[in-house]
């Protein structure tokens, strides 16, 4: 896993909301990471996939709950990151009840790719998924990363702890993370 400084450059494939646009009101629209991340203060966490355990109980649900605290200690915008396209992650972001967190879909794992935080998890269907992690971004710089333990390709497990909302709010803060929160939604599936 290589270390980086900066966020890479890539163009992610979304789609935003048009009214001008019927019956339905979407269109896509590139957003480059320069667009992105430049002169903002960013709090991004990665995940293997939308509508996964973890991530639909925990990860984001927790992350969208304590939105106003990071926004109280400077932090500009939240986005999650994940190896999905535009239409799993507006679907994934509905079901949740997200409208806090711009969820980010990374659908051909570029920028996940490029972050060195691509890994195969054919092992549970998956393919290729980001590796769970969390960072915070200062105008295209990394200044901080959380990365799960036990990076590698097809891993047994789904670590989840330290990237997560409070670790990543207790380090805005100067505080001693104080572990992994329980699940805020329950998952069936």
């Amino acid at each position: 896993m290589a270390v980086i400084e900066k966020v890479p450059s890539v163009v992610f494939k979304t789609r935003v909301r048009d009214e001008s646009i019927q019956p339905n009101p979407y269109r896509w629209e590139d957003k480059t990471t320069e667009e992105i991340f430049a002169g903002k203060k960013v709090v991004v966490f990665s995940l293997p996939g939308a509508f996964t355990p973890t991530c639909s109980s925990n990860h984001l649900p927790r992350y969208e709950e304590l939105y106003e605290e990071f926004k109280a200690v400077g932090v500009d915008e939240i986005i999650c990151v994940s190896v999905n396209d535009a239409f799993v992650m507006f679907k994934w972001g509905k079901e949740i009840g997200a409208k806090n967190v711009f969820l980010l879909p990374d659908g051909n794992g570029e920028f996940t790719r490029k972050m060195g935080m691509l890994v195969d998890k054919s092992n549970v269907g998956f393919g290729t998924r980001s590796w769970r992690y969390s960072m915070l971004v200062n105008d295209m710089t990394i200044e901080k990363i959380f990365v799960e333990p036990g990076f590698s390709d097809n891993c047994p497990t789904d670590p989840f702890e330290v990237s997560d909302a409070d670790t990543m709010l207790a380090y805005l803060k100067g505080e001693t993370p104080a572990g992994v929160s329980e699940p805020r939604k329950e998952f069936v599936g």
